[in-house]
């Protein structure tokens, strides 16, 4: 198994530069001849949906359909998959960013009974309690 960093993962979806695009796809080809898997961990995940939206303009729903994807194929180890899953569900449901639902979900995982935020929207969701 080999772990892929935010920008292969950005071009695998994007496909936007022919070049760097074209050296993804060999990547992801080699590892998938070998039968092997490609890691992403909680970090790129976060990541990946900020730059898809932020750069690119991606709307909450494509973000949505694209965790749901990745979690869904098989080529992909997801950290801790049932936390993604948990995190994207409470992010489809609401206004939060991934990343803070995904921190709610990894808190109360972790024991917390609560996470305590300053953000208005982010306080919505169960994991979190506003100051």
């Amino acid at each position: 198994m080999i772990a892929i960093d935010t920008n292969v993962l950005v071009r695998f979806l994007t496909q936007d530069d022919p070049d760097q695009t074209r050296r993804v796809q060999r990547c992801f080809a080699t590892v998938k001849d070998q039968d092997e898997s490609l890691f992403l961990n909680h970090i790129v995940l976060c990541k990946c949906v900020w730059v898809l939206s932020y750069s690119y303009g991606f709307p909450k729903s494509a973000l949505v359909d694209v965790l749901d994807r990745l979690l869904a194929t098989k080529q992909f180890v997801i950290e801790d998959k049932p936390t993604v899953w948990a995190a994207v569900a409470d992010y489809r449901a609401s206004q939060a960013d991934f990343a803070d639902c995904l921190i709610g979900i990894k808190n109360r995982n972790a024991g917390c009974e609560t996470t305590v935020t300053l953000d208005q929207g982010t306080a919505k969701l169960a994991t979190f309690r506003r100051l």
